[in-house]
């Protein structure tokens, strides 16, 4: 009597539910069915192709849903052309929200033989939503055991997947103690936990669930799935949990979602060219989906049941609801930040954590409010999704490099929001690098190892430095310029990051502070020395390019000012490898930047070294000696080779310039001393003729000799007129002449 009358209601739903009800002929359409329009309109072959489609599927839900006793699929032509109709519509368009309370149902009573059980749930893709109510009724099922382990498991399979496209989850949250029973099942163990992951709230952790999984772990040993609900139980009751937890992430679940990934997304592609509207409808996102719905939906009403007047007042309803009750706050209701700030201590997160990361609001929450069990969720599912869409590392997923590449730059612009890196990404970096190719997603995978957080010397060493490394040398050179560059924006975050802790650290806390400032000089040290080999290989393997030299100087233009911008007790000189090929480079732009990057170790080790003398309590980390060696070394070969002209008779370091006369006169190079000054220069030739022409506009023998007394004065002058600022404070700092001339020339502008 009652799978009658399911049947009658399927034909014609009750009017007091209309409003949330879609019709198969809106469902077949894409939009909502308007009778005027649809008598005026003709039907084209593809309407025709439609309407065939909605007859067969009605045909079958009917059929479906008027079992009564055990069918078999064998020499059953009836049962077979109904599940065929289903399985091509289901994995063609996806099926209707009211086509799922009576398949679910057909499935898990038992009347069906397990085959054709298994068919129907793998048949469950949905074309918008799912109904909440669908699955509660299903859920009931289980209860009367009619269906095999098998189903069950199937069943419990899908709904771990479809998780985030059923329409509502109260009732759902309220068979948490159901769900919670299933636990004891070793074979359903896995999956329950990670449903009860996905519903678990503060509420619905108890003193005797947290026995009961501890229980389980003795009993069954230290499984990944138990682990993962422990830990989200103990961010939620710190107080009850009281056991060591393993703190590093890894793959806590198997993954729930392969009969129906494909079906999914061949759904979504068709729906989306089909029908514009359906984007806007397709759970409540404008956006172009992606086979992730997870991480590429904006969190909204899901609007594909409704039309948008219902949706409205619907909303207007809630919001009022919410505002007049002290109960959590659904993110699906906020809209604006003035709610947010509102609502701030009683927000209710979704249950897939991967659409925070296109929601602003969210991410404001997230810098403000550190909840832990957020960041436990977020790491667990980001890190699941990264594995499991990996295009280098998944054969499978080459075609889908694109949507890959997007999620890549989700990630990174939400690191960059909430300035600090996701040890998920971390843990994702070191599995894969080893395995990528340098090519695929080039841009996104090097951003994210600009958030790389701080770690040890030896891990950083075997899963970053090596694999990096080995790319680098091989690869091309803007691949290198490349790698550089996200290595300075590596290091920037490290030096942002202790400047915040130092700041945030009081008194009391000195010694902490010590040991993590250990620990992360030692670090940042290991980076640039890192990065001063592979540079100096670099430039010996492309000819000292210009372009790869601009960057490598950029990097140490932030290596130069670590004491002084940064709070940190450390300068590193870079190698000669480096200094010198910038020293002869032919371009201006990269002298300049040498010069200023001179200047600024200067001013770095002076207050270093009056700090040292002070005895302040900050340098408890003496720079070596060796730093300053290498300074004054690098300084009197640049003194000597720009301004002095005596490079190569007193340059000491020993990769240097320094030559003997007799080799000097082999050169047969006229005044080869002064080849490398401010007027002969390479680099800086073109300014001295330039400055020649201005002076002697009618000499046309370019007399570079000329430049000398106040013309080499007049000279500077117009250099630094030019823009060369990095030149123009060296000299002024490293030149006791220039420096003086300064000094009484900025005395007198005061006076």
């Amino acid at each position: 009597m009652q799978r009658r009358q399911s049947s009658e209601t399927l034909k014609k739903p009750p009017q007091a539910h209309h409003k949330n009800q879609t019709d198969l002929s809106a469902w077949r359409k894409g939009r909502r069915t308007d009778p005027e329009k649809s008598v005026q309109s003709h039907q084209s072959p593809n309407d025709q192709e439609n309407d065939s489609e909605q007859d067969s599927l009605e045909e079958a839900l009917s059929y479906f849903g008027q079992v009564q006793d055990r069918v078999s699929l064998r020499k059953n032509n009836v049962l077979q052309k109904h599940l065929t109709t289903v399985e091509s519509v289901a994995l063609q368009r996806g099926l209707p929200p009211e086509g799922f309370d009576v398949l679910l149902k057909v499935a898990l009573s038992g009347k069906l033989a397990d085959t054709v059980n298994t068919r129907l749930l793998k048949s469950l893709v949905p074309a918008s939503v799912i109904p909440e109510t669908s699955v509660v009724s299903a859920v009931s099922w289980l209860c009367v055991s009619k269906c095999s382990d098998n189903i069950q498991l199937l069943f419990l399979r899908w709904l771990i997947t479809m998780f985030d496209f059923i329409d509502h989850k109260e009732e759902l949250h309220a068979l948490y103690g159901f769900f919670f029973s299933f636990l004891q099942d070793e074979k359903m163990c896995p999956y329950v936990c990670h449903l009860l992951y996905l519903l678990t709230r503060k509420e619905s952790v108890k003193p005797f669930r947290i026995r009961r999984l501890l229980d389980l772990q003795v009993k069954m040993g230290m499984q990944p799935h138990l682990q993962a609900l422990l830990s989200l139980y103990k961010l939620f009751c710190p107080e009850l949990v009281t056991i060591t937890l393993p703190g590093k992430m890894k793959t806590y679940f198997k993954n729930s979602e392969g009969p129906w990934k494909a079906a999914i997304n061949t759904v979504r592609r068709r729906n989306q060219a089909n029908s514009p509207v359906f984007q806007t409808l397709f759970l409540g996102t404008a956006q172009p989906q992606s086979r992730k719905r997870k991480w590429n939906t904006q969190l909204m009403i899901p609007a594909s049941s409704t039309n948008r007047n219902d949706l409205e007042e619907d909303r207007e309803k809630n919001c009022v609801k919410l505002y007049s009750r002290d109960e959590s706050f659904p993110v699906e209701q906020l809209q604006t930040f003035s709610q947010l700030l509102q609502n701030i201590h009683r927000l209710e997160f979704p249950s897939q954590m991967g659409s925070v990361l296109t929601n602003p609001l969210l991410l404001h929450y997230m810098n403000c409010i550190k909840d832990e069990s957020v960041y436990l969720r977020l790491y667990y599912w980001m890190g699941q999704t990264l594995q499991e869409e990996c295009t280098w590392c998944v054969a499978d997923n080459s075609q889908y490099e694109e949507e890959f590449k997007d999620f890549l730059e989700t990630v990174y612009k939400t690191e960059c929001f909430l300035q600090e890196g996701f040890s998920s990404c971390e843990e994702f970096l070191y599995k894969s690098l080893p395995l990528w190719d340098g090519v695929c997603c080039r841009s996104q995978v090097l951003r994210l190892v600009s958030w790389i957080p701080l770690g040890t010397f030896s891990e950083m060493k075997s899963h970053l430095y090596d694999p990096l490394a080995q790319l680098f040398f091989t690869s091309s050179l803007y691949f290198k310029c490349s790698v550089i560059e996200s290595l300075k924006e590596l290091l920037q975050n490290w030096l942002n990051w202790h400047v915040i802790h130092l700041d945030s650290e009081s008194d009391s806390q000195v010694h902490s502070l010590n040991t993590t400032l250990s620990g992360l000089v030692n670090t940042v040290a290991e980076l640039i020395h890192f990065v001063g080999r592979i540079s100096t290989v670099a430039l010996r393997l492309e000819n000292n390019h210009l372009f790869l030299l601009y960057f490598i100087l950029d990097f140490y233009e932030t290596v130069c000012d670590m004491y002084l911008r940064y709070n940190l007790p450390l300068l590193i000189m870079p190698p000669a490898g480096v200094f010198y090929p910038a020293l002869l480079s032919m371009d201006s732009v990269n002298l300049n930047q040498l010069c200023y990057i001179m200047y600024r170790y200067r001013t770095n080790l002076v207050a270093a070294k009056e700090n040292d003398l002070s005895k302040k309590k900050m340098l408890q980390f003496k720079f070596s000696s060796q730093t300053y060696q290498e300074y004054n070394q690098y300084l009197i070969a640049m003194v000597g080779c720009l301004w002095t002209s005596s490079v190569f008779q007193k340059d000491t370091h020993p990769q240097g310039l320094r030559m003997d006369d007799e080799l000097l006169k082999k050169t047969a190079v006229k005044e080869v001393k002064t080849s490398f000054n401010i007027v002969n220069h390479p680099a800086m030739m073109g300014y001295a003729v330039r400055f020649l022409q201005q002076a002697w506009p009618d000499d046309t023998t370019f007399n570079f000799s000329l430049i000398k007394g106040r013309r080499w004065d007049w000279y500077l002058e117009y250099l630094y007129s030019q823009g060369l600022e990095g030149l123009k404070v060296f000299i002024e700092s490293s030149i006791n002449r220039v420096s003086q001339a300064s000094h009484s020339k900025a005395e007198n502008v005061q006076v």
